[in-house]
């Protein structure tokens, strides 16, 4: 059955205000056996691209909320309980009672992998294509543009994941062009973290940064010169390989949460996501592809950001 949804939104005049949703675009899954393993214990919500929707499951792993989405990849609650999401070739913000209350939507030759709201109530915006981050208001207004660099001119080939710092800086996955960036607040690049399948860098409180690096299958922490003090690698988790390494997140107790993208030949035969310690023991997986897809992003709702 083919569900289509269309919401018009007014905005500035320059901003796209149409966004079409086909649910039956939706990655397909062959049919599978029982879900495994469905919680991490944790409540979290997901950025379903696979199915294209948004999840946000109770620590028992109970679903709690579900909302269409366009290929989303990644995904904030905010506060108040709503949810803020990219999707496609924009990012919206929606209330738990599923009305849209803020959006903004880029052309077709954009693509749009991340998002992050900001202390002063805006929301930053990684668009691909034009190469730059946006600051965006609530009222659609641009209040800041800065330009990045990369030596690719295709969209997709451009960024993954980005983040704004505590010190105004961003912290950019270049996918293709192979490395992790850091720009200042004007777009001057600050450090290079160089690696193949550069997919997303988190900086963690220590000053160290978490990279994923996607096909390459691994995850690695550096320290602020640049040595690699950490790692998880394809097969370090006896039973749960690292296909494409997606997002991760550092938990208070130190324990990281790994996004592991089942796309590329291998829905199906791994969790979507798994916890491990600093030993690198498995302490949690959500391996569930009866109900969900391939999961590109996450956010835990009981871990401080």
């Amino acid at each position: 059955m083919k569900v289509k949804l269309s919401i018009l939104v007014a905005m500035l005049p320059a901003v796209l205000t149409t966004v079409s949703l086909n649910v039956s675009a939706a990655e397909p899954v062959k049919k599978m056996e029982p879900a495994g393993k469905m919680t991490l214990g944790r409540p979290i919500a997901l950025a379903d691209s696979g199915k294209n929707m948004i999840h946000i499951l109770d620590s028992d792993g109970s679903l709690l909320w579900q909302y269409p989405a366009v290929k989303p990849r990644d995904v904030w609650v905010l506060p108040n309980g709503n949810v803020l999401f990219t999707q496609g070739t924009g990012v919206t913000e929606v209330t738990r009672e599923q009305q849209i209350v803020w959006q903004y939507s880029f052309p077709q030759t954009s693509e749009i992998h991340a998002c992050q709201p900001l202390a002063d109530g805006s929301v930053m915006v990684a668009e691909s294509g034009p190469m730059r981050v946006l600051e965006i208001d609530r009222h659609g207004k641009i209040l800041k543009e800065v330009k990045l660099r990369s030596a690719e001119t295709h969209k997709h080939r451009q960024m993954r994941c980005c983040r704004r710092l505590p010190n105004g800086h961003y912290l950019v996955g270049q996918y293709f062009d192979g490395v992790i960036r850091q720009y200042d607040e004007e777009g001057a690049i600050v450090g290079d973290i160089r690696h193949s399948d550069a997919h997303a860098g988190l900086r963690l409180p220590n000053g160290n940064t978490l990279c994923s690096f996607g096909d390459a299958h691994r995850l690695v922490e550096f320290d602020s010169l640049g040595k690699a003090v950490w790692s998880v690698e394809e097969n370090d988790l006896p039973g749960c390989p690292l296909r494409f390494v997606g997002p991760a997140w550092r938990l208070a107790n130190g324990n990281t949460i790994i996004c592991n993208w089942a796309g590329h030949g291998y829905v199906g035969k791994q969790p979507q996501l798994v916890e491990v310690t600093a030993e690198k023991k498995v302490v949690g997986e959500l391996f569930d592809y009866v109900r969900f897809g391939t999961i590109s992003g996450f956010f835990v709702l009981d871990s401080v950001r």
